[in-house]
């Protein structure tokens, strides 16, 4: 799928070739892999999903619990993941699916739920790193960060980072970071981290850190090579989520109603996803991107280069690293 769905918003006169498009794709594409297809079973495993009260997140936790994992949602707010952590249970019968604070965009938050986990769990076999948000007004946290940037890209390294350890105790296993196709927008400028040289217009700051995740995740798997741990990420496609839900009215009704005919469903958004986490096919694939259909496809130019792969993983280190 070539086209953006920013494109509905941002700029209307697209609306109808859009629409076109979108009618053509829906009615051509049929899903190259289906979980409920897989026969992989995850007893005895354990898996972390964040942002996993809602949405895509919560059918990833969903499926780890059908498959017999011990499922972690790491969310912010409790009241929902304790809603969402229920519905899984009855959904599925396990018992085994637990509720974790976790606020990406805050490092303590992170810090203090690593601590926990680290206290509790004895193995790690899937991190899903799904937690994100679109729109957020312009804001600087108390970590000095840009808030988008501190929930979406440096709040995940972190949480990953330090859960390595875990992770290869436990191997093999899998680690999946949830990009965009939005990333072909994005932009590197490391200045954007701390709010600086940032144009706050519709998703812009969102596709630059949809494009450091892959930039990351591409290191961090040259990093893993050897240890049976692997790292991708992907496009979950345009998916019916709430991610709009810190935009304006209109742009909300947009989306919805265009969406409500055309985008995935959050179920459908968690095929790709869960085809890196717990697929037979791949088993062993680490350091590359996967679009919505479960393919492996090219990123962007900036998420190809070596260097700057190099560059973004030391300087979310240094970023991150206790003062």
């Amino acid at each position: 799928m070539n086209w953006e769905w920013s494109f509905i918003y941002s700029h209307p006169l697209w609306m109808v070739s859009t629409l076109i498009l979108a009618i053509i794709v829906r009615a051509q594409r049929k899903a190259s892999w289906n979980p409920r297809a897989c026969p992989v079973k995850l007893n005895g495993k354990t898996a972390i999903v964040t942002g996993a009260n809602t949405g895509i997140g919560k059918f990833i936790a969903l499926d780890f619990a059908r498959r017999g994992a011990r499922v972690i949602l790491a969310c912010r707010n409790e009241a929902r993941g304790n809603a969402a952590v229920q519905e899984i249970r009855e959904s599925t019968g396990s018992q085994n699916v637990h509720l974790r604070l976790l606020d990406t965009s805050s490092l303590d938050s992170v810090r203090k739920f690593v601590a926990q986990i680290l206290e509790e769990e004895k193995e790690l076999h899937i991190l899903v790193n799904n937690a994100g948000a679109s729109g957020l007004p312009s804001k600087i946290t108390a970590d000095g960060l840009e808030i988008t940037f501190a929930t979406n890209h440096v709040g995940p390294f972190l949480l990953t980072s330090l859960l390595l350890d875990l992770l290869k105790k436990s191997a093999p296993a899998r680690i999946v970071n949830v990009s965009s196709m939005n990333h072909w927008r994005g932009e590197v400028n490391f200045d954007h981290f701390r709010g600086q040289n940032l144009k706050h217009v519709m998703d812009a700051t969102y596709n630059h850190t949809k494009l450091h995740n892959i930039i990351w995740t591409n290191e961090l798997a040259r990093k893993l090579q050897g240890t049976g741990v692997t790292a991708n990420s992907l496009h979950p496609g345009v998916v019916m989520t709430d991610v709009m839900r810190n935009y304006n009215f209109i742009v909300r009704f947009l989306f919805n109603l265009v969406g409500f005919f055309f985008f995935k469903t959050s179920e459908e958004g968690a095929f790709s996803p869960l085809y890196c986490a717990v697929s037979e096919e791949a088993e062993g694939i680490t350091g590359k991107y996967f679009d919505s259909d479960c393919s492996l496809v090219l990123p962007a130019p900036p998420a190809r280069d070596s260097a700057l792969a190099v560059k973004e993983y030391e300087f979310c280190e240094r970023l991150t690293a206790k003062p």
